[in-house]
């Protein structure tokens, strides 16, 4: 891979090249990708979406969208990091006009929304999803489907639904938000499609990033890009170099920045904040100063400030120490994984699971999401493919009247008619998803 083709301008429709000294400075290219994220209706969603905590009484803990937003945040540096020695390394990108600005604005967008396509109630909801499929009601379709698109069905994936809603063209809008290809490669932590399932250890195999439905625009990206193809059997690719570093700026927040939701809420002690943040950062903290507050909110917002600087370094330097391999796609695991703060990043993340993630609010909640997803699922799959095998019902015709009409559209294919609902539910906050779910279940609000 060369970085030349790796910070392509093109967006979809494009039928010329766009040449970056030609680019306005004042709203560069990959600037308005962040733009045109920020103002879509998908990223508005995000912020009534579970982040740690679902459905949270509290104003304090990080929704979907804020959780996004730092990402974005972190993104934007470490791209910038990187960028300044790569154009030291690589003057002729200097030559064509680049600057070390073009990789943060390309890591800061493809941050902001690598979230876009999580479904309500955090991860549980990409497995109520998968559940409802694999041995819900949703199974009876297995038979009628391809082996890789039931797949995408029962293995339902977040990074995949966010390319679906990032690139989806629909009547009178080509190529969904059209952003720059460069942007869409970054986005792409797994560019490979549902089946093989995790065929090796590479940290490209650990998930999937695109539905069937969208193969030919995942197709029509990696070849502008020039990635590397991993499978001659299968559509797989190694990543875009700056992926890891979107994968880097998500894994630094949900780190460290769950962690401190936990301290504040009380679900975590404030001495293992200490005792565990410590360790990252005792080699810029000011002791005398850490004393000096008296708030437990700001000691906690001191420590988690200067632990993400740290790690910011860190996966700068693991970043740039490694750029032929990770251009080889050589590479196999998130930069983190190879920092030398692994096992306090680990003893970290052991705690939020124990004291967080599966505290009994969350996993309440989450079971209460698995029933709101399954109901909604099969109400309107229900109904759309009644209406299409001229088996509707009056309760249909009313079910098919609260979806909107970008979801009703007409296909005689069944995987498009299921993707269409999924998509929907999967766009839903997580209120509105518990608001549906009390309509269609007789509850009147």
């Amino acid at each position: 891979m060369n970085w030349e083709q790796l910070l392509s301008l093109k967006r979809f429709g494009d039928t010329q090249k766009r040449i970056r000294a030609q680019q306005d400075e004042t709203r560069l290219g990959f600037e308005v990708d962040f733009d045109r994220i920020i103002f879509s209706s998908a990223f508005r969603s995000l912020q009534d979406k579970t982040q740690v905590i679902p459905l949270s009484e509290t104003d304090f803990v990080h929704t979907r969208l804020t959780h996004s937003l730092e990402v974005s945040v972190v993104g934007r540096t470490l791209g910038r990091k990187v960028g300044k020695v790569l154009l030291e390394r690589h003057p002729n990108l200097k030559e064509l006009g680049h600057t070390f600005n073009d990789f943060g604005a390309i890591v800061a967008a493809a941050s902001v929304m690598h979230d876009i396509g999580n479904p309500p109630f955090g991860h549980s909801g990409e497995k109520a999803i998968g559940e409802y499929f694999k041995s819900g009601k949703g199974s009876q379709f297995k038979n009628d489907l391809t082996d890789k698109e039931y797949q995408d069905l029962i293995d339902f994936e977040g990074n995949a639904n966010g390319f679906k809603i990032l690139t989806e063209t629909r009547e009178g809008i080509s190529g969904g938000l059209r952003l720059s290809y460069a942007t869409l490669g970054a986005f792409l932590k797994y560019p490979k499609e549902s089946l093989p399932k995790k065929p090796t250890q590479h940290i490209v195999d650990k998930k999937y990033g695109f539905f069937q439905s969208e193969k030919q625009a995942f197709l029509e990206v990696v070849d502008e890009l020039g990635l590397l193809r991993k499978s001659d059997k299968d559509i797989s690719y190694y990543r875009h170099p700056l992926a890891y570093l979107v994968e880097a700026a998500d894994d630094i927040c949900y780190t460290i920045i769950d962690f401190e939701d936990g301290i504040n809420l009380g679900l975590i002690d404030e001495e293992f904040a200490l005792e565990y943040m410590i360790k990252l950062v005792k080699d810029t903290i000011d002791i005398k100063k850490y004393h000096s507050l008296k708030i437990k909110k700001d000691r906690v917002s001191y420590l988690r400030a200067l632990a993400i600087g740290v790690l910011i370094n860190e996966a700068v330097n693991i970043f740039l120490d490694n750029e032929e391999k990770i251009l080889n796609g050589e590479f196999e695991k998130s930069l983190l994984d190879r920092c030398k703060y692994e096992a306090q990043i680990n003893d970290i993340i052991k705690i939020s699971v124990d004291k967080i993630y599966k505290s009994k609010e969350v996993i309440e909640k989450e079971v209460s999401g698995y029933r709101v997803i399954a109901d909604l699922l099969d109400t309107f799959i229900t109904a759309l493919n009644n209406k299409y095998n001229n088996k509707q019902t009056s309760y249909d015709k009313l079910v098919l009247n609260l979806l909107p009409i970008e979801y009703q559209q007409d296909s005689d294919i069944l995987y498009v008619r299921i993707m269409q609902i999924c998509n929907y539910v999967s766009r839903m906050s997580d209120s509105y998803a518990i608001r549906m779910h009390k309509k269609l279940t007789g509850y009147i609000i």
